[in-house]
């Protein structure tokens, strides 16, 4: 019984990943707020990318995370400054994974937590 507990768990599991990483023209894309548990939370993605120390499916997921985000509407600002900053985002992550000189940094210096939340979440 609990082998079966176990095997579903795990297809449960990887039926979100691959909900997360669907990139289906008519799909919604992720909600900013999975978005920044998954990507920008102490640990997460975000970090583990630009430490170098993700796996190449990790990286893959980043991108098309930051890339749901970008499509998005920002809850509060302006369009085109939540285009800048996500198309940073987005831009930074896809080098990350390519694994360009530089890259590791520029995630770091894109992924700039109060900047965009100054902006579009009233934070500061």
């Amino acid at each position: 019984m609990r082998k079966l507990l176990v095997a579903f768990a795990v297809m449960g599991g990887l039926a979100l990943a691959i909900n997360l990483t669907s990139d289906g023209a008519d799909d919604k894309p992720v909600a900013i707020k999975e978005v920044m548990k998954t990507c920008m939370a102490k640990g997460g993605l975000c970090t583990k990318v630009a430490s170098g120390k993700a796996t190449d499916e990790e990286k893959k997921k980043l991108v098309a995370l930051f890339e749901d985000l970008h499509k998005n509407k920002p809850p509060k600002g302006d369009a085109e400054s939540w285009n800048k900053f996500t198309s940073a985002l987005v831009d930074a992550a896809k080098a990350a994974a390519e694994g360009k000189d530089g890259a590791a940094d520029a995630l770091k210096k894109a992924a700039n937590c109060m900047g965009c939340h100054g902006a579009h979440k009233g934070k500061k």
